[in-house]
C-alpha cells in the first residue's frame, strides 16, 4: 500500500525573517522531493502562510499574464508572484484593489540576481482576502510561533538551528526585536483605531 504525500504545514513567518531566508536544500536524492527555505530562526518551510496589506499588484509578465504583488506586514514586505500555473490566484491579483488585507499560502522561490545576491519570493497556492481581525490574530499568532522557534533554537538537537548557525550570519535575537514591533504595531493601531471613533 502507498502511502500518498501529505501536505507540509505551512509555516507562519514574517517578512524580515523570511526575506533573510536565502539557503534551500532537499533532505533527499529523490527528484520529487520537496525543496524547503531554511529559516534563520531553525526551522524548514517548504510551505508558508502570510497575511498583509496588499500594497500594490503589477502584470509583469511579457507573453502572457505574470503578477507581482507586494504584500507588507509590520517587518516588511512578501513578493508573491501568480502566472499561467496559478489560474486562482493569477485571477484574485487581476481583480482585487489594493490596499486590501489578504492571506496567502504559498511556496518559498529564491532566485539570484545579476548583483549575486539570493531574493526570496512567493508563489502562491491560495490567495484571498480577509478581514483586520484577521490579519491582527496572524500577527499575535506568528509572534508566538516566531518565539517557539527562538526558544529551541540553542537546543543543539534542532538540527535545523545548526543548519541556520552554519548557514546564515545572522542573530536570532534580531527576530526578537521583530516580533515586539510587530506586537507593538498592533497596539498603536488599536489606539489610533479609538482615537478617531
Amino acid at each position: 500500500m502507498s502511502q500518498a504525500p501529505t501536505r507540509e504545514l505551512a509555516q507562519r513567518v514574517f517578512a524580515r525573517e523570511f526575506n533573510d531566508a536565502s539557503y534551500t536544500f532537499k533532505e533527499s536524492d529523490d527528484e520529487r522531493a520537496p525543496l524547503y527555505v531554511l529559516l534563520p530562526t531553525g526551522e524548514r518551510a517548504n510551505r508558508v502562510f502570510v497575511v498583509g496589506t496588499l500594497t500594490e499588484k503589477t502584470d509583469v509578465g511579457e507573453e502572457s499574464e505574470y503578477w507581482q504583488g507586494r504584500v507588507v506586514d509590520p517587518t516588511g514586505t512578501f513578493f508573491v508572484y501568480a502566472g499561467q500555473y496559478q489560474p486562482e490566484a493569477t485571477n484574485f491579483l487581476r481583480e482585487v484593489e489594493p490596499p486590501a488585507y489578504v492571506a496567502v499560502v504559498g511556496k518559498p522561490r529564491t532566485y539570484e540576481t545579476d548583483d549575486g545576491s539570493i531574493n526570496v519570493s512567493l508563489r502562491p497556492e491560495s490567495i484571498t482576502e480577509v478581514d483586520t481581525a484577521t490579519r491582527d490574530r496572524w500577527v499575535v499568532e506568528t509572534a508566538q510561533r516566531t518565539l517557539e522557534r527562538i526558544k529551541r533554537f540553542e537546543d543543539e538537537s534542532n538540527e535545523y538551528a545548526t543548519m541556520a548557525q552554519e548557514e546564515y550570519e545572522l542573530s536570532v535575537e534580531n527576530y526578537h526585536q521583530e516580533v515586539l514591533a510587530a506586537l507593538e504595531s498592533l497596539d498603536e493601531a488599536e489606539t489610533d483605531a479609538e482615537a478617531t471613533a
